[in-house]
């Protein structure tokens, strides 16, 4: 699980959102988006949550 965990997290970061800020904000949240990340490719978790990523990327950006 800790492998998926940091295949989910350079995910977000992929999409310019810090994850270590949404995990603290939003644990719950993340948790289920990982369980969700964990059972399906990550093409499919993109169409899933869009709408959502983007949000939560207005929240929580990563700063370069």
């Amino acid at each position: 699980m800790e492998e998926i965990r940091k295949e989910f997290v350079q995910f977000l970061e992929s999409k310019n959102i810090d994850a270590a800020a949404f995990a603290n904000a939003e644990s719950q949240q993340f948790e289920e988006w990982l369980q969700l990340f964990s059972q399906v490719h990550p093409k499919s978790f993109l169409a899933q949550k869009l709408y959502q990523i983007n949000q939560i990327r207005r929240k929580y950006q990563l700063k370069k």
